[in-house]
């Protein structure tokens, strides 16, 4: 065996050589911590001051490593990592110099929520990400909802821990598409990187996993299953909200993975300044990266959804009804799938044909129909052709009591369905001002509060400007 002062000798004279080939800056991050602990003309021992800097050194360093490591030690030496005892995860763990990354103990995770922990010194295994085949980019919509998070994605999975997208943070409303898009970039990641450890999980379900391992004595090994993943996607990351002693742990996962240059993608129904109950460490951190958001889909975007999810189904769909369902189906993706759903049940099921009429039907029944603004002038045809009164005698300047108290009308209506401000009300029925709609609208409700009569056609009227909608 070499004596101290030998291999102490060799492992400065390595430090140099790396030294002059590496910046500066990150030879003194990464390089002068570590400390030589033995060599016995094959095991070289290095202590490190945590696991993730042999991660680090291996990524980005390890070609010139292993070369300067074989020149002053010889090809025959394999190289072990020393963590110190006091670390919250000790590992002391072995590589040879052709595959340095054996030097992480790692688990299969198939039944991850039964067992989801490391068992340190069993070999690698690979970890079922608990990613949906369905959720891949090829059937997923673009538009211009989505399309800052889908292009962020992508340029993740190419070079995931690497882009100035980490982490990538992906917030919007629930039913936009979120879930879609990360597990996505999980699909994309195995693809490009088959070595890469990729792990989806909710946060709820990280929750779980984590009052078990406090409840059995297993938070370590919790924690350093978490810290092996290359790729971890968190959904629902808001629901960490009240949740201090979750928050701590996830804190030191986080830190750990953006020190070894691994990838972390969350998603969240509000943008990182608008959580709440959380710490402010981890809000810091959240920020760190892209912040992403989703929005709803506009109309066309909408259509391409309808057509692609209907022809998927094999659910045979003319313009008239895809045009009628982007019109009418609120921007949840969620209810579009509904909808669909229960489109193809009445085709199949109850031999219908798929016309306008029976989505209507369906949408009434089965999701949140949006309502659609009516304009001013719309709303004032109605009432000219319900109280037989010509257009140009209505923007006149007559004040005969029938014409008069049709522009009431006309205003109070207007005011009820449109969310145009009363000037624009006043200037587009008769040239009137603000307060002249105001007056007119409570007289309408006095009106309907003391005339049966006028109440009827008030409401007969509201029937026909709802079907115009």
């Amino acid at each position: 065996m070499a004596n101290a002062h030998t291999y102490n000798e060799v492992w400065q004279i390595c430090l140099n050589r790396i030294q002059s080939r590496i910046p500066q800056e990150e030879f003194v991050k990464w390089f002068a911590p570590i400390k030589p602990m033995g060599y016995d003309g094959t095991n070289l021992r290095l202590k490190v001051p945590h696991e993730s800097y042999a991660t680090y050194i291996e990524k980005n360093h390890f070609n010139i490593f292993k070369e300067i490591i074989t020149e002053y030690f010889g090809r025959q030496t394999r190289l072990y990592y020393a963590v110190p005892n006091n670390e919250k995860t000790p590992v002391a763990a072995n590589a040879d110099m052709t595959a340095i990354t054996q030097y992480v103990a790692q688990t299969d995770t198939h039944n991850i929520p039964k067992n989801p922990f490391a068992i340190p010194g069993i070999p690698r295994l690979r970890i079922d990400p608990q990613l949906n085949g369905k959720y891949t980019f090829s059937t997923h919509i673009e538009g211009e909802c989505n399309r800052l998070a889908r292009s962020a994605g992508l340029t993740v999975a190419l070079t995931p821990g690497s882009s100035p997208f980490n982490p990538l943070y992906i917030y919007g409303g629930s039913g936009l598409g979120k879930t879609h898009i990360v597990q996505a970039i999980g699909h994309e990641v195995r693809e490009h990187h088959p070595e890469l450890q990729v792990l989806y999980v909710s946060t709820n379900k990280f929750q779980a996993q984590y009052q078990t391992a406090v409840k059995n004595g297993e938070v370590n090994d919790f924690i350093r299953f978490y810290q092996m993943i290359d790729v971890l996607i968190i959904d629902d990351i808001q629901e960490l909200t009240g949740k201090p002693g979750t928050q701590n742990v996830f804190f030191n996962i986080f830190n750990h993975l953006q020190l070894a240059g691994k990838q972390i993608i969350l998603t969240s129904d509000k943008p990182p300044v608008e959580l709440k109950d959380i710490e402010q460490r981890l809000l810091t951190r959240f920020k760190w990266g892209l912040s992403a958001k989703v929005d709803t889909p506009d109309h066309d975007t909408k259509v391409k959804i309808i057509r692609t999810k209907s022809e998927s189904m094999d659910l045979a769909l003319n313009d008239e009804v895809v045009n009628y369902l982007a019109d009418n189906i609120s921007a949840n993706i969620r209810e579009i799938e509904g909808a669909l759903v229960s489109l193809k049940a009445n085709i199949s099921l109850m031999n219908r044909r798929a016309t306008s009429a029976l989505a209507k039907e369906v949408l009434k029944a089965y999701v949140h129909m949006s309502q659609k603004e009516i304009s001013i002038s719309r709303i004032t045809e109605i009432v000219c052709q319900y109280f037989n009164i010509d257009q140009q005698s209505f923007n006149s300047t007559k004040r005969t009591r029938e014409v008069a108290q049709a522009r009431q009308i006309a205003m109070y209506m207007a005011k009820k369905h449109t969310k145009s401000p009363l000037a624009a009300i006043g200037a587009t029925i008769g040239g009137r001002n603000h307060a002249t709609v105001l007056h007119s609208c409570k007289t309408v409700v006095n009106m309907i509060e003391t005339d049966r009569t006028f109440k009827s056609q008030i409401e007969e009227l509201e029937k026909l400007i709802s079907e115009n909608k």
